[in-house]
């Protein structure tokens, strides 16, 4: 199983992203499982990636949160939350998108 976050340099969530993965990991119990950090640099790079702007977070090549269109520009993404709408999932949307992949 691989988890990526894939982003842009200069993404303000980015950072965030990942800890807030970790920390939906570790309150399921898969604290061990290792969260990587996947730089889009170019249109090219998003080619085959379900990159949906930055930062998308993926479990072994899918969205983990589906329904985004995939984007080849380098742009923000935004995530509808409880709170209205973010430039990054809750802890708690994490567990329940990590829980519906299967893991």
């Amino acid at each position: 199983m691989r988890i990526e976050v894939l982003y842009f340099e200069g993404c303000p969530n980015s950072a965030e992203a990942c800890q807030r993965t970790e920390v939906a990991l570790a309150a399921l119990g898969w604290g061990k499982v290792a969260v990587h950090m996947r730089e889009m640099r170019t249109a090219e790079d998003t080619k085959g990636t379900p990159f949906a702007g930055s930062p998308t977070i993926s479990v072994d090549g899918r969205d983990i949160f589906p329904g985004a269109n995939p984007a080849s520009d380098l742009s923000c993404r935004i995530y509808q939350t409880p709170n209205g709408v973010a430039g990054l999932p809750t802890v708690d949307q994490l567990k329940e998108a990590l829980i519906n992949t299967g893991l």
